[in-house]
């Protein structure tokens, strides 16, 4: 039964952490390496897999959520002529998503190897996780007071692409996707809300491509022993994500960033505390 609390566990970490701007990254090392230790219960490969499988059902949660959006995005709904004709003109479009996909596509071609082999260790999760707060806090103190977009549906194409290029940072273990893009769309004119629902939009391509591409990879991985670890994580993720999802898109128009970020300067010195003292 241990291996299924694990597994619960991870996956309630990563449902609560993974669009927060706090990094699940720097909560998997803090609460799994130091605390479960889940590659002891399987296979490092196997143990590397499930943080796989509980990003889809992170995945998951972000759909039902924005359901309607992505609906509208994709063109499935049918519409009256007005009411088209109004949608073209006022709503996010598919193309921005794909504009502000642009860059860290790019980047993830070009780098993805140099990353995996130099940049997944803990001294370089502690660095992002102190730079992603600092980004934070100037997000906050000089994003402007009157935002020119205050919902998604108001952003454009140039913001949507300088979000591309923030969310570039988010590559770098630590330093928090969602932390990332949310700061750049406040510093390029868009309200939190605004910023955090794009990112939110952004972020299920991308995860989505890369879970499929690494569940290909390590299929052979899906044992029948290991599955029932899988099934809880995933379960446990795409609960507690729905949750946190709805519940930070309320907070983050009241308190903005600067929060988060001196809790993730408080996580810093805990892996620290951990690891060197």
């Amino acid at each position: 039964m241990w291996d299924l609390f694990v597994a619960i566990v991870l996956g309630i970490v990563e449902g609560l952490t993974e669009f927060a701007p706090v990094s699940s990254t720097g909560h998997m090392i803090l609460v799994d390496d130091m605390l479960l230790h889940s590659k002891e219960l399987f296979p490092a490969s196997v143990a590397n897999s499930f943080k796989v499988v509980i990003q889809l059902g992170s995945i998951l949660a972000v759909l039902v959520v924005f359901k309607d959006r992505f609906i509208d995005l994709l063109g499935l709904r049918r519409r009256s002529g007005a009411a088209a004709s109004t949608s073209k003109g006022g709503r996010l479009k598919l193309a921005q998503v794909i504009v502000g996909l642009i860059p860290a596509g790019i980047a993830g071609v070009l780098f993805e190897d140099f990353i995996d082999e130099y940049l997944f260790s803990v001294e370089t999760v502690l660095i992002g996780l102190v730079l992603g707060g600092i980004l934070m806090i100037v997000a906050d103190k000089f994003g402007p007071r009157s935002p020119s977009a205050d919902t998604v549906d108001k952003i454009s194409y140039k913001q949507a692409f300088g979000i591309g290029l923030f969310q570039c940072l988010g590559m770098w273990p630590g330093f928090s996707r969602s932390g990332s893009t949310i700061s750049g769309g406040v510093l390029l004119g868009m309200s939190h809300r605004a910023a955090a629902d794009f990112t939110f939009i952004m972020a299920v391509p991308i995860m989505a491509g890369a879970t499929l591409i690494s569940l290909y990879k390590h299929w052979a991985d899906f044992t029948p022993e290991a599955l029932p670890f899988f099934i809880a994580g995933f379960i446990s993720a795409f609960v507690f994500a729905l949750l946190s999802i709805r519940f930070f898109l309320k907070l983050i128009q009241k308190i903005k960033l600067t929060p988060f970020a001196i809790y993730r300067f408080v996580l810093a010195a805990l892996i620290a505390v951990f690891l060197y003292i």
